[in-house]
């Protein structure tokens, strides 16, 4: 009977449409057991085989039944384990077992099969009711041991898995206990897979009540076995914990990041985040960010890869998930993207976790990965607070640009996510006006070019192009570096996008010459590094480049002649002999050779017949020659007619008689080999001059297109720097063929005119200023070329061309004095010269008579406006050249209307010194006497360097190294254009980078030293012999002020030197070590190498050396600025209270002038408002020193003479208190601002050291407020009103909850702190209205005189209104505060 059911059952299958065919051991179970009758009973049908068990009824009838049935059957409760036990014997086969696991089958009479829903299975309904539910769960997990082992079956079935699925999403749970605890059990023994399994299941299968339990467990599982995070971490995201269980496990997974595989990463990072709250989000980023090693989630295999995809990626492939690390990564950093952007605390508190950082060796890549991350989200943050932490992190030297090649190299996929957001930073960074930030964005572009695919550099090609044609100097200066730098090293890469390049040339009128350079420099090597590829940009340039060169206007011509040599540069790279030129250059064929000297040619001829357009070509050409990388046939077609050319145009014989025909009498003056006179040469150099502006007056013009060949001495010195650089190219640095050019005379007049200047015409006054400059730019430019000789004979003569300079700049000065409204002929020609300088100063001009106010206040508002116009350049330097000149300076302040000039103003009109001149510094130091009695005698030797020239090389090269070695990171850049450019004078030094420039002042250190201590002992020779005091009194005044002069340099290049922020990266460390040797081994040398921390403490004790002997007030700022830079490199804690020392020391010295007078002036003020800082920065105590000048220096100046001083402090007088009034009261305000808040927590010595400070500073407030008495200046009044409402509010905000706190145990203490302090407050509020009263007067005197005269209230009198109402309000709280302290008092 069951087989035949059986067969029909199957038939019936097959009529009704099934797909599997039943075997003919499939069919119903019907048995006599009380299991399967019961079951048929409640209406499931068991099934043979493959076909799942059938449910005749709904699953809730199913249960009721079967319970009723169990419940009214005449053996309950015995039934129920017969029932178990029937089930036992028939899940003991494997797939009756595994149907009871599997869904059943609903089947009802005349429905096809098909049409069947989904029911749970057979176990889960029995589970669903009560009195089976704990035989069968135990059933259960005494199964699932049977199968744990089993290999994959037939069926593919996992039944461990099956059995686990059972318990899950149960409705009620008779004994959750018991049920944990065999869960428990059992992922102990069970095998990993199956505990991921159990682990996962748990929150599906647990109820409430029990999830603290098993988190638990589950953490203490945790930390014994790191295969689990995955599936732990997943079932405690889903758990319903408290709060302090869930710190406590969040804790126990961040104390195992650094260990976990960096598959699991992302899984942990998410559990950390998901649960984060406003209370306890900083502590958890700040945690994980601590914990989170990114550097150890990257292979060696991958940075060693990372360095070689950048050419696979440069020709346009794409960023790929290369391998499993690199994908966890991506999946972490998208787990922290989806955080931040739909939970505000968690992206609030990753911000302030950055900037809580304060040290660039804390800030790890995570930082800029999630600052990026930061930036893209937008929803939760604000883009613009993502720039400025970022801004002001690379300001502050935090986050670095190691930072950022990590972060591009190491993450490329990661980063390429965020391009967009790494575009806009990198565009909103390079507008910055700050270098280091600057500096920084320019290095993102390069990353993401180097790094990412051909979109991304298309688009940050656009970005640059983009920059340059902003108009904004220094955004283009640095956007086309960073262009040249992409086309110097992936000039295949950016060949493709110069279409976007070449659109810049359609913006050339807003570039500047050295800018047009650079653009011609990357479109030439675009054009000509790939062949046939760049023809087309080819054409372009030589239309525009002819166009230029037959312009009659000579801004365009010299864009022609920049274009023109930087093409022929690039056509005639000889890429065997540097680096930078693109490997795929093919050699240079006949045709670019023609095409090349048709450029050539082209230039030359349109250039000829005007001498500025000539000299540039020169100095192009030069420029060109120097660099060495010329082909050998373009080189020797420039230098083949060179030499003839210019003996033709410069150079005539030496003629004893001349004939007098021009302005200024004829006269050869310095022939520096008289004894070879006799058939020698001359520079023909006035008769030229005389000439050019005699056709230039005929003219009207310099000289008219078409005409002749004009030969001026405006391209003398360019001629001649060609001419130099040809030779030493063609000889190997052989200059035998041109040196007697170093020594011949040049064709001058008589210079005994100067001193009757005067007397002169205007004509002729001017000549002779053209003449001088004329005369020093050849000068200049003969000791740039013939520096580098060794021969001793050349070095003489090298160092008495610099005497012939000096000499000449002190006569060209009193020309200029005599020539107002004249204007230098040119000498630096790439660079458009728009401002005349300011060629008189006015000295100290006696006035005889009084002028109308309104006229001279006209006069004062116009020169200084004029003399502002240059400041930028001048104002700095003119203070160093006036220090060697100052008995000129005296003698003519004594004469009545006299004025000078200061050479520094017209450094734009010299030639630029190279930097290999500097090595005659090596040369040693001796009196200009002994050198002027040498002078008549046969050159033997070489020929020490004077004072004169001394001090004219070391301000040539402070200004060099001001100029290239940045001393702060976050000095500013002029997005406006400003008068006077900065750059004019540097064209040569900016070929070198600042590491270049810092590795030659290096080789300058020891001569540097060696002048410094010759500096030294000069002054400790006056002052031994003067009872330890500088004066000079019957000595040589000049001497003395060239050597103060020379000694300010000195230490101002040392200065520069080691403050320059390049010494703060890891490449250069090397060359601060070796700097550090020099000046260490000059106190001692070592025998063996020392280490940076004993160099730095040599270095200290070696400069701190020259402190009895610096002769001026500025020089002793220099010193503790150098001291405080080398301190700030190492740890030795002891400089700081050294510097403190030795600022005092300054502090309390006697500033004399080689006259004998005192120091005084603004510079003078400036100078003692620095060392005062520094002093009362460096202190132990800034509130003891503030209270020792107040108290003890000031009342000494009270009680001395009107002209007397401080006995304590000499500097302190009646000029300088408002420095030292403006100082004292600025740092006593920010010293209370560093004194923490009082709060209710702190301990009683802690309180009882708080009220310690704020009783000595609001004592040494009341002692500055009350010197107001007796100072009773505007300004004086001006620094008390300003500062005494800061440091009314400081103690409002900080000393009040201070001393609420602290008034209980410390009444009277509190009492008299509250009454000094009262004072204070009455006294600045009479001040305020003193100050209201006086501008009520001084308005109406205004208008009684019309407005002619301005009111000399200090700037900030039109806030002592709201100052008075601020102090008031001050005082009126401190009074109510006084008041109930008394009332509780008397309580």
């Amino acid at each position: 009977m069951v087989i035949a059911k059986d067969q029909s059952t199957a038939k019936k299958s097959k009529i009704g449409g099934r797909k599997r065919i039943a075997s003919a051991e499939e069919g119903e179970v019907d048995d006599d057991t009380v299991f399967v009758q019961l079951l048929k009973t409640a209406g499931v049908i068991l099934k043979y085989g493959n076909l799942p068990n059938k449910l005749t009824l709904d699953q809730a009838i199913f249960q009721k039944k079967l319970y009723q049935s169990l419940r009214k059957h005449a053996r309950y409760p015995n039934v129920v384990q017969e029932f178990i036990r029937g089930m036992e014997s028939y899940i003991e086969n494997r797939d009756k077992f595994r149907n009871c696991l599997l869904p059943c089958g609903q089947y009802q009479e005349g429905e096809s099969s098909n049409t069947v829903n989904y029911q749970e299975s057979l176990i889960k309904l029995l589970l669903g009711i009560e009195i089976l539910q704990p035989p069968v769960m135990n059933m259960l997990f005494e199964k699932i041991p049977e199968f744990m082992y089993d290999g994959v079956p037939e069926d593919g079935i996992n039944l461990p898995r099956l059995i686990i699925n059972q318990f899950k999403w149960l409705d009620r749970i008779v004994d959750s206990k018991d049920l944990t605890n065999k869960v428990l059990q059992l992922i102990s023994v069970a095998p990993l897979e199956i505990q991921c399994d159990i682990i996962t299941s748990l929150p599906e299968i647990l109820e409430d009540a029990q999830h603290n339990e098993i988190a638990k467990e589950l953490n203490s599982l945790l930390q014994q076995n790191t295969h689990l995070t995955v599936s732990i971490l997943d079932a405690l995201s889903s758990l319903n914990l408290r709060a302090e269980l869930l710190v406590e496990v969040r804790h126990s997974v961040m104390s195992t990041l650094s260990a976990v595989k960096l598959d699991d990463l992302p899984v942990v990072v998410k559990f950390i985040l998901h649960a984060i709250t406003t209370a306890d989000a900083m502590e958890v980023i700040r945690e994980l960010r601590k914990n989170l090693e990114l550097e150890s989630c990257v292979l060696p295999c991958q940075l060693q890869a990372s360095q070689g995809k950048q050419n696979q990626i440069a020709k346009g492939t794409s960023v790929s998930r290369e391998n499993g690390s690199n994908d966890c990564v991506a999946i972490m950093f998208d787990v922290i993207k989806a955080a931040v952007r739909f939970q505000k605390v968690t992206a609030e508190a990753w911000i302030k976790a950055i900037e809580s950082v304060d040290s660039a060796a804390e800030h790890k890549v995570i930082d800029l990965l999630v600052l990026l991350i930061l930036h893209s989200a937008g929803a939760s943050i604000s883009k613009k607070q993502v720039e400025k932490l970022l801004r002001s992190k690379i300001r502050l030297d935090q986050i670095r640009d190691q930072l950022l090649q990590v972060a591009f190299r190491s993450h490329a996929l990661v980063v390429r996510e965020y391009f967009p957001s790494v575009l806009s930073l990198a565009q909103t960074l390079l507008r910055s006006p700050d270098i280091s930030v600057v500096s920084f964005g320019s290095q993102m572009y390069k990353y993401a070019f180097m790094m990412f695919d051909s979109y991304c550099q298309q688009e940050v090609v656009g970005a640059l192009v983009t920059h340059v044609c902003s108009g904004f100097t220094a955004e283009v200066d640095i956007s086309l570096d960073v262009l040249t730098d992409l086309v110097s090293q992936s000039s295949s890469a950016m060949a493709i996008y110069a279409i976007f390049v070449k659109g810049i040339l359609d913006y050339m009128d807003n570039l500047s010459p050295q800018q047009i350079r650079k653009l011609f420099f990357i479109l030439s090597t675009l054009a000509f590094s790939r062949g046939l590829e760049g023809s087309h940009i080819q054409d372009d340039m030589h239309i525009i480049i002819r166009k230029q060169l037959s312009s009659t206007i000579s801004k365009y011509k010299r864009i022609g002649i920049i274009g023109a040599v930087m093409m022929v540069g690039s056509m005639a790279c000889d890429g065997s002999k540097v680096d930078t030129c693109s490997s795929d250059l093919p050699a240079m064929s006949k045709e670019s050779f023609r095409q090349a000297t048709a450029l050539l040619e082209l230039v030359r001829s349109c250039s000829e017949h005007s001498p500025e357009a000539a000299a540039l070509y020169y100095d192009e050409m030069a420029n060109l020659v120097q660099k060495g990388n010329l082909d050998p046939q373009v080189q020797e077609l420039i230098g083949r007619s060179v030499l003839d050319d210019f003996q033709e145009d410069f150079v005539v014989d030496l003629i004893p008689d001349i004939a007098d025909k021009y302005l200024l009498p004829l006269k050869c003056m310095f022939n520096l080999d008289e004894e070879e006179s006799e058939g020698g040469i001359v520079i023909n150099l006035l008769p030229l001059l005389s000439n050019s502006l005699t056709n230039a007056s005929i003219d009207g013009k310099p000289s008219k297109q078409g005409a002749k060949k004009c030969v001026s001495p405006v391209s003398l010195a360019s001629f001649f720097r060609l001419l130099r650089l040809c030779e030493e190219v063609q000889h190997d640095g052989n200059l035998e063929e041109i040196d007697a050019l170093l020594g011949c005379p040049l064709h001058l007049t008589n210079l005994e005119l100067v001193e009757k200047v005067e007397s002169l015409s205007k004509p002729e006054r001017e000549l002779l200023c053209s003449l001088l400059f004329h005369a020093i730019n050849w000068f200049r430019e003969v000791v740039n070329g013939f520096c580098k000789l060794q021969d001793i004979e050349m070095k003489g003569k090298v160092l008495l061309r610099l005497q012939n300079i000096t000499q000449l700049q002190g006569l060209l000065e009193k020309c200029i004095t005599a020539t107002p409204g004249y204007v230098p002929p040119l000498a630096n020609f790439d660079s458009e010269i728009t401002e005349v300088p300011p060629t008189i100063a006015p000295a100290a001009v006696a006035k005889k008579r009084n002028k109308d106010l309104k006229g001279k206040r006209k006069q004062k508002s116009e020169g200084s406006k004029n003399s502002s116009t240059d400041s930028s350049q001048t104002e700095e330097p003119s203070e160093e050249s006036q220090m060697p000149t100052g008995n000129t300076q005296g003698k003519e302040n004594n004469e009545e209307g006299k004025v000078f000039v200061n050479l520094a103003n017209y450094r734009a009109y010299f030639r630029e010194l190279d930097i290999n001149v500097f090595f005659a510094l090596q040369s040693g130091l001796v009196t200009k006497s002994q050198l002027d009695s040498e002078l008549h005698t046969k050159v033997t030797e070489v020929v020490q360097l004077g004072s004169a020239e001394l001090v004219f090389l070391l301000e040539d090269l402070s200004r060099k190294l001001d100029y290239m070695l940045v001393a702060n990171v976050t000095k500013k850049i002029l997005f406006l254009k400003v008068k006077g450019d900065r750059d004019v004078g540097f064209s040569h030094l900016r070929q070198m980078t600042p590491q270049q420039v810092a590795q030659f002042t290096l080789k300058l250190l020891n001569p540097l030293c060696n002048h410094l201590e010759n500096a030294h002992n000069f002054f400790q020779a006056l002052m031994a012999g003067n009872n330890g005091v500088v004066d000079v009194l019957g000595s040589d005044v000049k001497e003395s002020q060239r050597m103060a002069a020379c000694y300010h340099l000195l230490l101002q290049i040392l200065n520069t030197l080691f403050a320059w922020c390049g010494f703060a990266q890891n490449e250069n460390r090397k060359l601060l070590k070796s700097a550090l040797d020099v000046l260490a081994n000059r106190l001692k040398a070592g025998d063996g190498e020392l280490g940076m921390e004993e160099l730095f403490r040599q270095t200290f004790r070696y400069l701190q050396n020259f402190q009895n002997t610096i002769p001026r007030c500025a020089s002793a700022v220099t010193l503790t600025q150098l001291l405080i830079v080398i301190s700030s490199r190492s740890s030795d804690s002891q400089c700081k209270e050294k510097i403190a020392t030795i600022a005092r020391g300054f502090l309390c010295q006697s500033w004399i002038l080689p006259t004998g007078e005192k120091e005084k002036g603004n510079k003078y003020n400036e100078a003692l408002d620095t060392l005062l800082c520094i002093y009362l920065k460096h202190t132990d105590d800034v509130l003891k020193s503030v209270e020792e000048i107040a108290g003890v220096g000031v009342p000494e100046l009270m009680n001395s003479t009107k002209e007397g001083n401080s006995r304590t402090f000499p500097t302190l007088t009646r000029q300088t208190f408002l420095v030292f009034y403006r100082v004292m009261m600025r740092e006593l305000d920010s010293s209370v601002k560093e004194i923490p808040s009082g709060t209710q927590s702190d301990s009683a010595e802690v309180q009882i050291e708080k009220l310690l400070r704020w009783n000595l500073a609001v004592r040494d407030f009341h002692i500055l407020v009350n010197l107001v008495k007796v100072f009773d200046s505007r300004p004086v009044l001006g620094v008390c009103l300003k500062h005494g409402r800061l440091f009314i509010e400081s103690f409002l905000k900080q000393g009040m909850p201070l001393l609420d706190y602290s008034f209980k145990k410390h009444r009277d203490d509190v009492h008299s702190l509250l009454k000094t302090l009262q004072l204070s407050t009455r006294q600045l509020h009479h001040m305020c209205g003193h100050s209201k009263g006086e501008e009520i007067l001084t308005q109406q005197s205004q208008e009684e005189s019309g407005g002619d005269e301005a009111s000399q209230l200090p700037e900030d009198d039109m806030e002592e209104e709201v100052e008075e109402e601020e102090n008031d309000e001050c005082e009126s709280k401190i009074r109510k505060a006084t008041r109930d302290d008394e009332d509780s008092d008397s309580d």
